[in-house]
């Protein structure tokens, strides 16, 4: 962990999505708002040239220079001159693990397209030149070749197709087509093919995204050039690593990258921790983006008991038209063996003939056949509890306990002893050859694919009791996490990572923080959720796991939207993978959803039509501000994404990467204002010289109350499971201990109460204009 005395920290990020229709000059304009707000730094998406007319910017095509669509170096200086007039400060998304798959727009992929394996770019790329027929599959085509091949066109060292680009081979232009297409160092393919056929590492399962050897240091000095030279010149005060478990050592490329920041950067990481999983001590970065701090703060106000209760009435309602059992451990695990024999295909394909060369050159290990090693490979990724192992600590999650499991799959125990030796070989146990580290990399970096699209891409759809739950770095068979867990958690952050990102919306959250506060107030009342949807169940879905899932999605989004709604319920549906899907739709399903979505969901507002549901909407609000509240002020350097100052109903792809724009202030608004600014004007009580203190409550009602002090400067409490208090009889004559002294209310400016052991303060005073409190010294009130 790096020492924060080393760089000027953060108190606040907000992240603005760049695309063409939002460049550096829109982002400039909103700088004075945002600045008024209260954040210390901008967090731009990707800002290097990308695919033209690109909505993320993920897709990389030149690391050499500023996108032009978004107003180039010269747009970027400017914003950065302008935010820095303002008192703020950017924050860089930086990509280094992948590229996009375009030889039209990617300079280094084309080259290696051109000349094959003895391109000095060829080592920016995992190929394994020896699959196949020793050339690299491009499985771009729509159809099969023989069914596109007329559409073909050669003209000026190119071969065309439908807009697509392909360099020839020196030499091969003025053959035949099918010898040219012969005699190139690819292969064209068609789009099907990827699954099985793939011979380079790509991101994830999508081919389109080719990964990047960042681990060469001479790649790494080719990509990271012009970011360096940003931070160098003080334009870049921070990076956001993507994805940093698809790099072959992400401590190693971490360890490069602070040494050429110079320990200039304020440096997170998009680390999805599962469980109790630690940050690698070692890791020269602040700590993570936050999923984990998202996973704890929604999981500490979600009802243990409810949530449990509304997975038994999920199970009774869908029956077997979801995942066969509706239990998530057994969900999670069918959708690992899907995903690892399906989807990646291609990747364990790859690890089987890397161990097999490793094998084969070994008198030890000559007898173990390939589909022994495939078969081990299998069975011992998808018992990975977390997404990949690390340089140390690897034996943790690749543990003999797993290997025993891999090996009850063989029916010959003889054949089973291929599982030590691929689970050697992942740990690094049994050489550090060149193939060794291959397999080791390729092992660590196929297990974080498989564990997203299994578990994040699939499973998190098939699985639905409590939606707010299946989020990124969640756990839907554990929902909610108790107020002591939640504080030994931030007590850990404010004691080893006090600069760590925290964040509740994002742009890859699946929902956005005030559509999951509303579906998680539902874990208070399961009997009342499956109430309305007995009143809903006229309108007849193609199957009752869809309808589930989408009323509670409409419940959360909040009033009826087709045109929102409908391609988030099919964005569901394809992701289960369970009636149709993404490369297999069924057309038919399909218009049965859509139907579905536009005669129910997308029209029916379910929230006003019933009058147990209307009221709800006190909850949902606390719920909201008590997230908001909670996020701002707990350890870690808070993110709000575009918005979210406000009410923020978003539904994935297009709601979470649309353009920035000004909405209307509300009562959110001024909570966030108020906190935002008071961690402005005084971050030594948040950083890493300020303290994290729990307190208590005292009476009936105590476990409805999460408070915390802040270097006994600043404290929250607010209210958890409201509509629980509510049907127990409210606050009564529970009351709160503050610290000794005096605090003045700083979401009001006028209120004030007299902390010590012998005044406690009624939560039913406290909470009487809000159900939340911020209080502050009155040496520190605004």
């Amino acid at each position: 962990m790096t020492s924060s005395s080393e760089r000027a920290l953060p108190t606040a990020t907000y992240r603005l999505q760049l695309r063409p229709e939002f460049p550096f000059a829109a982002a400039e304009r909103a700088v004075p708002y945002l600045a008024e707000l209260g954040v210390s730094h901008l967090h731009l998406s990707p800002v290097l040239e990308a695919v033209p007319g690109s909505s993320h910017g993920y897709d990389v095509t030149d690391h050499r220079s500023v996108r032009a669509e978004l107003g180039g170096e010269s747009g970027l200086r400017a914003l950065a001159g302008t935010a820095r007039a303002h008192g703020l400060g950017l924050v860089l998304d930086l990509v280094p693990n992948h590229m996009a798959a375009s030889p039209r727009h990617n300079h280094a992929l084309r080259a290696v397209l051109r000349e094959g394996p003895d391109s000095p770019y060829a080592r920016w790329f995992d190929v394994d030149w020896a699959a196949g027929d020793g050339r690299m599959l491009l499985p771009v085509l729509p159809g099969r070749l023989s069914e596109v091949r007329d559409r073909m066109r050669v003209a000026d060292g190119v071969l065309a197709l439908d807009g697509q680009e392909f360099p020839l081979r020196e030499g091969t232009e003025r053959l035949p087509l099918d010898e040219l297409l012969d005699a190139q160092w690819y292969r064209l393919g068609w789009w099907r093919l990827a699954r099985t056929e793939l011979n380079y590492r790509r991101f994830f399962t999508i081919s389109d995204l080719i990964g990047v050897r960042v681990e060469d240091p001479e790649v790494f000095a080719a990509t990271h050039g012009k970011v360096l030279d940003l931070v160098a010149d003080g334009v870049v005060e921070g990076l956001r690593i993507d994805h940093p478990d698809g790099l072959a050592d992400p401590e190693g490329y971490l360890e490069r990258l602070e040494e050429a920041t110079g320990g200039r950067c304020w440096t997170v990481v998009e680390k999805i921790l599962t469980g109790t999983e630690p940050l690698p001590a070692s890791w020269p970065v602040a700590g993570t983006t936050g999923y984990d701090a998202l996973r704890q703060i929604d999981g500490v106000f979600t009802d243990p008991t409810g949530a449990d209760e509304l997975a038994d009435v999920y199970r009774e309602f869908v029956g077997r038209a979801g995942d066969r059992g509706g239990y998530w451990e057994a969900t999670a695990r069918r959708a690992a063996y899907k995903v690892v024999t399906h989807e990646l295909a291609a990747e364990t394909a790859a690890l089987t003939r890397i161990a097999g060369r490793i094998c084969a050159a070994d008198p030890q290990l000559r007898d173990h056949a390939p589909w022994a090693l495939h078969t081990a490979i299998r069975e011992l990724l998808v018992r990975m509890p977390v997404y990949r192992p690390y340089r140390t600590g690897g034996e943790q999650v690749l543990t003999p306990e797993a290997a025993r499991g891999a090996k009850a799959a063989f029916a010959v125990p003889e054949e089973a002893t291929a599982v030590d030796v691929v689970r050697d070989l992942a740990l690094g146990s049994r050489g550090d050859g060149p193939e060794h580290r291959a397999f080791r990399h390729r092992f660590a970096q196929t297990s974080s694919a498989l564990r997203a699209k299994s578990v994040e891409d699939t499973a998190f759809y098939r699985y639905t009791p409590l939606l707010s739950a299946n989020e990124v770095g969640g756990d839907p068979g554990r929902p909610a996490v108790a107020p002591d867990e939640f504080h030994a958690y931030c007590a850990r952050l404010a004691r080893d990572w006090p600069a760590t990102g925290t964040v509740l919306t994002t742009h890859d959250t699946k929902r956005s923080a005030d559509v999951r506060a509303g579906i998680a107030v539902l874990a208070q009342c399961p009997q009342r959720w499956a109430a309305l949807l007995e009143e809903v169940s006229g309108v007849p879905a193609p199957d009752p796991h869809l309808a589930w899932t989408a009323w509670q999605t409409a419940f959360g989004f909040g009033g009826p939207d087709a045109a929102r709604l409908g391609p988030s319920i099919l964005k569901s549906v394809r992701e289960a993978g369970l009636h149709t899907s993404w490369t297999e739709p069924d057309a038919g399903y399909e218009r049965a959803v859509g139907d579905f979505v536009a005669a129910g969901p997308g029209r029916i507002p379910l929230r006003t039509a019933s009058e147990a549901a209307f009221a709800l909407e006190p909850h949902i609000r606390a719920q909201i501000l008590g997230a908001a509240l909670v996020h701002l002020t707990m350890p870690g350097v808070p993110e709000l994404y575009q918005g979210t100052e406000r009410e923020y109903r978003a539904l994935v792809d297009p709601d979470n990467r649309a353009p920035f724009a000004v909405g209307a202030d509300d009562d959110k608004t001024a909570l966030v204002r108020a906190a935002l600014r008071l961690r402005r004007d005084h971050p030594e009580h948040f950083g890493p010289m300020g303290t994290y203190a729990p307190l208590s409550a005292s009476g009936p009602a105590a476990p409805h109350c999460l408070a915390f002090g802040r270097a006994d400067r600043v404290l929250t409490a607010v209210t958890r499971l409201s509509l629980r208090l509510a049907e127990a009889g409210g606050w009564q004559d529970t009351s709160l201990a503050l610290p000794e002294g005096r605090w003045l209310d700083a979401l009001d400016g006028v209120r004030e109460f007299t902390g010590g052991p012998d005044t406690p303060v009624k939560l039913a005073e406290l909470f009487e204009a809000r159900p939340v409190a911020l209080l502050v010294r009155p040496s520190e009130a605004p």
